[in-house]
């Protein structure tokens, strides 16, 4: 007992003599728009779903045929952003520059494939470091998708890296979320390759002791499972519902006294798409309409843990996609009449509007006022400095290069966030450039997934395209021959960004 109390008295005396800008900068935010006055640092969960297209959000599209009633609601408790953007067209690097607030291009391009390594460049601060240093307990749930070290437990002496003795399966793997701010992990890393078996933090949970095989079979599309090795018993269906109990525990392990951030990573919609029995034939959407209704779902229970537990008020919650839809988007509009696109042209991979413009919802309570809806320009990179502004980060020059401060946007102190401009990517050429209605294209056409024809969309005869979205959001009309300056003007601010290695407005007022 008078241990307990030499103990007792030792803390307090630490407290009173903690300087009090310290226990401020450590506790406290930036005042809210309604002048809360101090408060513990909001948690944070962002939730990441995975090839939802901008069309597969019933509240943003009226002629959705599937039923997002978590989605709906948080988006009616917060703002809703229309013209949202990821950096790539497809999933690694839209992670990526989510993590880290800078274009995904200005490290590399394409996927880390099975057995890739990690799809980082030395030194780079993320969001979960960032918060980390300042006192959030943090984790990733989910979908990595930005490669581990396999090297440090590959078994050289087994040629075929897919057989299951090609790795000593009771070793650590480096070069995961622990190693880039997470205090803790969880998940099958990409749903579709290998290892199929759950990974703990650095730890494999269950030794992949047999080879892929593809069980449930897919309801929609192909399963587009690479080969390699997988737990016994392992089922594709058994994914989002695991991945959401973990996400519910891990919340319920949380207290009150220290902030925490929760990325959580969706597996669905993603092929396969293994919608479980409870919500097969539950939309007018065929399978995969069934898996978004499934996935909203687990949405709402996550909802309803930060409600149970008492964190629900003092959560700032974020809901974004990486990527538009996969090519089975096309047979859905043919097959159940359902558009994943939405008014949008191209899916994922492309350039085009669909490939990159996703879902974007904002809720924090107290904050930022409910029901709003947002026409502004913002890109997922622009988190990372938002965060920071919102913790009282001070960001080094050699982090988030493009991410633009948007807590002035959401506190209701302006509809601008004044971005200049957004460079959109997914590999190679085409380069896309949008600078407020006007969005410039350095190819024939945005489109890496090959448009079928019956879409009627009309050949272009000119090297590049120009489209004023704002009457003409379907990109339908190339007016590259009518407003030649326009896209000289377009072109040249997209080689300017590209060379200065920078677009964030804190480093462009330095430099001024």
């Amino acid at each position: 007992m008078s241990h307990r109390i030499a103990f007792s008295a030792r803390l307090a005396t630490w407290l009173i003599l903690l300087p009090a800008a310290v226990w401020q900068a450590a506790w406290c935010p930036p005042a809210a728009a309604n002048d809360r006055g101090p408060e513990r640092l909001p948690n944070i969960v962002i939730i990441y779903s995975d090839d939802q297209g901008y069309g597969d959000f019933s509240l943003q599209n009226p002629e959705s045929k599937i039923p997002t009633p978590h989605l709906d609601r948080l988006a009616r408790e917060g703002i809703r952003f229309t013209d949202a953007h990821s950096s790539s067209g497809v999933c690694t690097p839209s992670r990526y520059a989510l993590l880290t607030g800078r274009y995904h291009w200005r490290q590399g391009e394409g996927i880390v494939n099975s057995w890739g390594r990690p799809w980082w460049d030395e030194g780079r601060l993320t969001m979960a470091e960032m918060l980390r240093q300042r006192g959030y307990r943090t984790a990733c749930i989910g979908k990595w998708h930005l490669g581990w070290d396999w090297s440090a437990i590959r078994n050289r002496e087994v040629k075929d890296q897919n057989h299951p003795d090609a790795f000593d399966w009771s070793k650590p793997v480096p070069g995961g979320p622990l190693d880039y701010g997470f205090d803790y992990y969880f998940g099958d890393d990409v749903p579709n390759f290998p290892p199929y078996t759950w990974m703990e933090n650095d730890r494999i949970l269950v030794p992949p002791t047999v080879p892929l095989k593809v069980f449930p079979v897919p309801l929609e599309g192909r399963p587009e499972c690479r080969p390699g090795p997988m737990a016994a018993g392992w089922r594709l269906d058994a994914v989002m519902p695991r991945l959401t109990e973990k996400a519910v525990a891990w919340i319920g392990r949380q207290r009150p006294d220290r902030p925490f951030f929760l990325y959580w990573p969706w597996t669905s919609p993603h092929t396969p798409i293994v919608p479980i029995e409870e919500f097969r034939g539950t939309t007018e959407a065929g399978p995969y309409g069934d898996f978004m209704h499934q996935s909203d779902a687990h949405l709402g229970e996550v909802l309803a843990a930060l409600e149970t537990h008492g964190f629900a008020e003092n959560t700032l919650v974020i809901f974004s996609s990486d990527n538009g839809p996969e090519h089975y988007a096309y047979a859905r509009i043919r097959n159940h009449g359902h558009d994943s696109r939405g008014p949008l042209r191209g899916l994922k991979r492309d350039v085009w509007e669909g490939g990159h413009r996703v879902p974007f919802v904002v809720r924090w309570p107290g904050v930022v006022d409910p029901g709003r809806v947002s026409d502004a320009l913002v890109s997922q990179v622009d988190l990372m400095a938002t965060l920071a502004a919102l913790v009282g980060y001070d960001l080094p020059d050699t982090a988030a290069e493009d991410s633009h401060d948007l807590l002035p946007l959401l506190r209701g102190e302006t509809d601008d966030p004044g971005r200049e401009a957004i460079v959109h990517r997914t590999w190679g050429r085409p380069w896309g450039v949008r600078r407020g209605h006007w969005v410039y294209i350095d190819a024939p056409t945005g489109a890496v997934s090959k448009e079928p024809e019956w879409l009627g969309y009309q050949p272009n005869p000119h090297e590049t395209c120009l489209f004023n979205l704002h009457d003409d959001l379907g990109q339908h009309d190339n007016l590259i021959a009518a407003h030649p300056e326009k896209a000289a003007e377009l072109a040249a601010l997209l080689e300017e960004i590209r060379q200065r290695g920078y677009s964030a407005p804190r480093l462009m007022t330095r430099d001024r």
